[in-house]
């Protein structure tokens, strides 16, 4: 059915990205030492807002991809590349999220500054992206960290707290670990023809993408030590000391992760690991969140 060719060309499991957006009601949290709830809505909202603007971006993309998608061994199946959605529906539909996002970012509004020019700069880099920015070796991995970066910055704006230094690091190094292992997955699936499909994966090569995913994995692990026993950071927790035990997690994720990326175990896509793709990856993380809510709550 057409509709439901619709719902998967937008890709809404992908918006667990978007969880990035709640970092900042967390804090909030923190500080008022419980959930502030008249904050909550705004952040859904720019929750949302991020949601369809990303879906934006996913059509655009495979519109721009639609070619070099028919000829990739997975990529193939999605809508628009396998004929389920003309580019003219593809076209619309963008056009109903792009409006939709822009219209939930400013029924928000944003403190200091309106979160609608957050979510409009998502759009905007994304587009440019698509267009030519994800054909520049690197360039392509810190666009996607930047999007992340601004997911964080929205989510502050919608609840008028300032972020840490140490959070955004953190977020750099983390959303650039996982852009160049999804690289290094698709080098490693593809092999020799990866540069048919496309041509940035010739840049790329597996020596050098170990090197760099193992690097930022080392500088996510130091940045996140460093923001759990950071003093601004831990007084914003009822028991701030107890975040210093959610390092062996992040570890551990991070161990994990890497493993599943290199014996093709899912690790190419972060969506479907985080969705539960990996048990003993999912049980790390609900570790991890027990001990954070235990910090915030208790």
């Amino acid at each position: 059915m057409l509709i439901g060719a619709i719902l998967r060309a937008i890709r809404p499991q992908q918006w667990v990205k978007n969880i990035f957006v709640l970092a900042a009601l967390v804090f909030a949290a923190g500080e008022s030492n419980g959930l502030p709830w008249d904050r909550l809505v705004a952040t859904l909202l720019a929750v949302g807002a991020f949601c369809l603007g990303s879906s934006t971006i996913y059509l655009i993309n495979d519109i721009c991809d639609i070619e070099s998608d028919r000829k990739h061994p997975e990529k193939c199946k999605r809508p628009i590349a396998a004929g389920e959605i003309t580019v003219t529906t593809a076209l619309v539909v963008a056009a109903v999220c792009l409006v939709g996002a822009l219209a939930l970012a400013l029924s928000v509004g944003g403190e200091p500054f309106p979160l609608v020019i957050v979510v409009g700069g998502y759009i905007a880099l994304n587009f440019l992206y698509s267009w030519r920015l994800k054909h520049i070796v690197l360039v392509d991995a810190f666009c996607i960290a930047t999007g992340f970066l601004l997911r964080v910055q929205g989510g502050a704006l919608a609840v008028g707290v300032p972020v840490s230094n140490w959070l955004f690091l953190c977020t750099l190094f983390l959303a650039l670990f996982l852009a160049l292992c999804k690289r290094r997955a698709e080098v490693d699936l593809l092999g020799d023809d990866a540069g048919s499909h496309r041509a940035i994966l010739r840049e790329y090569n597996l020596g050098f993408l170990d090197q760099m995913v193992t690097l930022l994995a080392a500088c996510t692990i130091v940045s996140y030590t460093m923001y759990t026993i950071d003093a601004e950071a831990t007084t914003k927790f009822r028991h701030g000391e107890l975040l210093f035990w959610t390092v062996p997690f992040v570890v551990f994720g991070l161990g994990r992760y890497l493993l599943l990326v290199q014996t093709q175990q899912g690790g190419g896509s972060p969506t479907r690991v985080l969705l539960g793709g990996d048990l003993m990856f999912a049980l790390n993380g609900a570790g991890w969140l027990a001990v954070v809510l235990v910090a915030l709550f208790t």
